[in-house]
């Protein structure tokens, strides 16, 4: 019975196949009444047809649709995301060296502008001192980001120590040639407190940032954890931590697919780190307008060191400290075994999967400890140094994949690698299976 009912289909079906291919080209008139009749009679013998059972297959010539009664995995509308980062080291002072490590980098083309290649550059402080180009570069910095903008690109910049020195008036490694380039001392002071540097590292530069690799999580620095989301605490048994070191919320997977950028490095034991970046930025913000502020004091050397402005608080002098984010060098001195432990413990209090840094150089090339948890990108680019040219890349991608069941599952991709003039070495490919529905909101 089933095979007659079978056959009786496939000939109504051969039928409408041979009208469709002979005569639908006589007019439009036709083509519409033969169009109309085909979908009333093609519609329900497919269903038939799917309903037969798995070992019937019909296939049409390459101008019609092929069809099977095998459920086939739904086919997906979801589309591959993409993110591609840049992030640079220290610069200090140096333009020349700057730009080859922006171009070999592709953020930038051979007359310095921006080539949209990279979706986000990122600079991690520490541009000024050690080098005449102070001007010239965090002019360039400004024009980078102005372009990146019309092109839906994004220039994150950093306060580093030696920002934060110049604001203090610790001058021990500016360079009397470089204030030359300004005037004056007096010129270089209105310049770096009201003036176009100054007004550039109060608009423009934090002390840290928090980058989703995936817009899902929302633009760079929303912060973790998410404002008023219930905070739950993953915790193994016996397991001799902080619970609030323990952050994880099981039903968002990607809750940490987003690195942090800062100068130094985020300590395990600053007592400022959540919510991440937002309390560490306010507090920079805040110091750094007392600094730029006050009556600026004559530059040590030659005159006294001239401390912390009146009105600091505890809290921006742990800032300023050795263990605050612009001086902490942990991460590049502290063993394996401890920086391993420690990482894990910083990572999920922020909402991050790996801590990205300058501040402590190594003039052979960039520094990846504990799988590519800590990466530290300050290689002495600076003629100062005469350390590598060197830039860290970032390539995300997130692809739908599909499976029986029709789950919305996802290949969570990220290849870091560093990059020099004449070689790319890769520090992390990592891939994971990830099972939700994510925003795909530009930002």
């Amino acid at each position: 019975m089933a095979s007659s009912r079978f056959l009786a289909l496939l000939a109504v079906f051969i039928g409408i196949y041979f009208v469709s291919r002979f005569e639908l080209h006589k007019s439009p008139a036709v083509r519409e009444t033969a169009a109309a009749f085909s979908a009333a009679v093609y519609n329900p013998i497919r269903q038939a047809l799917t309903e037969q059972g798995p070992d019937v297959v019909v296939k049409q010539d390459d101008s019609q649709e092929a069809f099977t009664s095998v459920t086939p995995s739904p086919r997906s509308t979801r589309a591959p995301y993409t993110r591609h980062i840049v992030a640079v080291g220290d610069l200090h002072g140096d333009m020349q060296n700057a730009q080859t490590v922006l171009q070999f980098s592709g953020v930038v083309d051979s007359f310095g502008n921006w080539t949209g290649e990279a979706d986000f550059f990122v600079q991690t402080g520490d541009i000024i001192d050690r080098g005449d180009d102070t001007i010239k570069l965090y002019t360039w910095m400004e024009k980078l980001r102005v372009q990146a903008a019309k092109v839906g690109g994004v220039v994150l910049t950093h306060l580093g120590n030696h920002e934060v020195m110049n604001a203090i008036g610790d001058w021990r490694y500016v360079y009397p040639t470089e204030i030359e380039t300004f005037g004056s001392v007096a010129a270089r002071q209105k310049m770096l407190t009201t003036g176009r540097i100054g007004r550039a590292w109060a608009q423009n530069y934090t002390a840290t940032s928090r980058l989703p690799l995936h817009p899902h999580l929302g633009p760079p620095n929303t912060p973790f954890p998410p404002e008023n989301h219930p905070v739950h605490f993953q915790k193994d048994e016996d397991e001799d931590v902080d619970e609030d070191s323990r952050y994880y919320d099981t039903n968002e997977p990607l809750s940490h697919s987003a690195l942090s950028f800062v100068h130094g490095g985020l300590s395990p034991t600053y007592s400022n780190l959540a919510p991440f970046p937002t309390k560490i930025n306010a507090l920079s913000s805040s110091f750094l307008h007392k600094l730029q502020n006050r009556r600026q004091p004559p530059p040590h050397p030659p005159n006294a060191y001239p401390g912390l402005p009146q009105g600091t608080t505890r809290e921006e002098i742990e800032l300023y400290d050795a263990n605050g984010p612009f001086w902490y060098r942990g991460w590049a001195t502290d063993s394996e075994e401890k920086a391993c432990v420690d990482v894990e413990k910083v990572l999920a209090r922020t909402g991050t999967r790996r801590m990205i840094m300058g501040h402590t150089p190594n003039f052979q090339g960039i520094v990846s400890r504990c799988n590519g948890k800590i990466i530290i990108i300050d290689t002495g680019i600076s003629h100062a140094y005469g350390g590598a040219l060197s830039a860290l890349s970032i390539h995300y991608t997130f692809t739908p994949i599909d499976n029986k069941e029709g789950e919305p599952r996802w290949i969570e991709r990220e290849v870091v690698s560093a990059l020099y003039v004449d070689r790319q070495e890769t520090i992390v490919d990592q891939e994971r299976e990830v099972v939700g529905d994510f925003r795909f909101d530009t930002v």
